[in-house]
């Protein structure tokens, strides 16, 4: 087996998954909660394999096919963007310092389902793994292909952990009170932004 396929599927996924984005806004807070962290990463990862293997399948094309879909998701995603930017700002006006490891307000199913919502109801989510890494995925042919896709779910998987399980090497700055003001004013004025971005885009 050619490695060529695997590492251009690694660096592929990469560069789509290194971006600045509502899902690894939401992440890196939890990390640096440590709150309900690996049901949080595994759901990231879970999601972008399925994504990513359904984009290789040859999902990409019905996307393309029908364009409503897409319409569909992206006012849904815009949406809970707004929702979440304003629980974000609402949180930057009452700010805390960072709680002991298993400490936290939120419950699992919220994590959960939240990290869920920030992954499925964003089209760009759909656009760079099901239908972009999908094609680049066809360009390999048809037993090749698999190996990209399988390095470009690698690509997420060390993401993904990195990005979780390393945040709490900022714990330290987050437990003023101040730091987290500025995250979460940070992430809020971000989600407005990217909701703002998904409305224009579909005018």
């Amino acid at each position: 087996m050619s490695l060529a396929p695997l590492l251009a599927g690694f660096g592929s996924g990469l560069a789509l998954i290194v971006a600045i984005g509502a899902q690894n806004a939401f992440v890196l807070r939890q990390g640096l909660r440590r709150e309900h962290l690996p049901a949080v990463v595994a759901v990231c990862i879970l999601s972008d394999a399925i994504l990513i293997l359904a984009g290789t399948a040859g999902i990409g094309r019905l996307t393309q096919a029908a364009p409503l879909v897409l319409d569909v998701i992206r006012w849904a995603g815009a949406a809970f963007l707004l929702a979440y930017a304003f629980l974000s700002l609402r949180r930057a006006l009452n700010p805390a310092g960072l709680q002991a490891a298993g400490q936290g307000s939120g419950t699992l199913a919220a994590a959960v389902l939240t990290c869920l919502s920030l992954t499925w109801l964003n089209p760009h989510v759909y656009l760079d793994t099901v239908v972009l890494l999908g094609s680049l995925a066809a360009a390999h042919g048809p037993e090749d292909r698999w190996v990209f896709a399988a390095g470009a779910a690698a690509a997420s998987t060390v993401w993904f952990s990195a990005l979780g399980f390393g945040a709490r090497l900022l714990a330290p700055l987050f437990a003023r009170p101040r730091a987290w003001q500025i995250l979460d004013a940070a992430i809020g004025v971000f989600m407005v932004l990217l909701a703002v971005s998904l409305l224009r885009s579909s005018v």
